[in-house]
């Protein structure tokens, strides 16, 4: 799984952020549009491009977008 694609879907699941603030090390909390729904987004779209379970303690527990890709590429 390369990074690259996993920023490019990230980012597909938001509404209105630009796309090029969405990078590795971007904590996505710190994103103005992070919210419920999109955590629930973010756990679909693993779950759909991945087939991975991704779980709100791993979004919890994670900081940047790195974090998460890290924990999605552990669970593959």
């Amino acid at each position: 799984m390369e990074i690259t694609t996993f920023l490019q879907n990230f980012a597909d699941i938001l509404d209105d952020t630009d796309a090029t603030l969405v990078t590795a090390e971007t904590d996505f909390r710190d994103l103005e549009e992070w919210d419920s729904m999109t955590a629930l987004s973010l756990i679909a779209m693993v779950d759909e491009e991945y087939d991975v379970k991704l779980t709100g303690e791993d979004i919890k527990t994670s900081k940047t977008i790195q974090n998460l890709f890290e924990k999605v590429n552990s669970k593959v």
